[in-house]
């Protein structure tokens, strides 16, 4: 693996945990009627407790398909995971991570209070102890008050909020997220940013997330993860130490920009792969 970028600035909070994701030489393979298709070979990876890991490639290079396979959504076909020291199915039935994906996914016929109810009512929380967590965890993604509101009668930012409110109500341990602000307008999606960090700080789950964006994932990251084409690889793991206070502006620094192209120069050498 070629080398990492780390620029100084002020510390990432605290010194990481434990790794709480570990693959090594994780390969899969998809039988489909035209034969078989490689979407991931020789995936070596750790993740460790309390950071915010993006992946980024070029479409079709396996980021969210290994994200799925953290995830226990798809089953690998060569080498080991784990996840909190399980294997992915065990870390899903102990409710290790809530999921987030790229659309919000929302039931229509159901408020925002009971879309968020909903895993809680699965695990057989008490009516109460759920009225106490769909409010605090829409107080946390800033969606105090609308718990009575319908997916319909919310923007497409305040829904995808309420999904983030969702994957954090039954308190998991880490936060798995498929791309889930590509879809919305710069304007919209930087706010979301903003809000995430400051969620990422305020409850230091381990955050895995998925973007096409360079900007979202060196404005996200503590680690970035660039993967080159079909099969996905990963190209490089490049380091993204900014510090805990990220206005929008730290894009304009230059060592935002020395990460964002040390990211843009691995994304253009992966091709070379093919």
């Amino acid at each position: 693996m070629p080398g990492q970028t780390t620029v100084k600035s002020d510390p990432v909070p605290a010194n990481f945990g434990k790794p709480v994701i570990e693959a090594r030489d994780l390969d899969l393979t998809f039988q489909t009627g035209d034969g078989p298709v490689h979407a991931l070979s020789k995936i070596n990876l750790t993740v460790r407790q309390g950071e915010f890991v993006s992946f980024i490639g070029p479409s079709g290079c396996g980021k969210t398909t290994l994200l799925r396979v953290i995830a226990d959504l798809e089953q690998p076909t060569g080498g080991a995971i784990s996840v909190n020291g399980l294997s992915p199915e065990a870390a899903r039935k102990a409710r290790a991570y809530g999921y987030v994906f790229q659309a919000p996914a929302l039931y229509p016929w159901r408020t925002i209070g009971k879309n968020i109810a909903l895993p809680l009512e699965v695990m057989g929380f008490s009516a109460a102890e759920r009225q106490t967590r769909i409010r605090d965890n829409l107080a946390l993604v800033d969606l105090a008050g609308f718990e009575n509101k319908f997916p319909w009668q919310l923007s497409g930012g305040m829904q995808q909020r309420a999904s983030i409110a969702r994957a954090l109500s039954f308190d998991p341990d880490m936060l798995l997220m498929d791309e889930p602000f590509g879809a919305l307008d710069e304007i919209v999606r930087d706010h979301l940013n903003e809000q995430l960090l400051k969620l990422w700080a305020k409850t230091q789950k381990t955050v895995v997330f998925v973007t096409h964006s360079i900007p979202e994932a060196v404005f996200l990251s503590t680690k970035i993860v660039v993967m080159s084409p079909r099969p996905g690889r990963i190209h490089e793991v490049i380091d993204c130490d900014l510090g805990t206070d990220r206005p929008l502006e730290i894009r304009e620094t230059p060592e935002f920009l020395a990460i964002a192209a040390r990211v843009r120069d691995g994304l253009r050498a992966g091709h070379s792969y093919d």
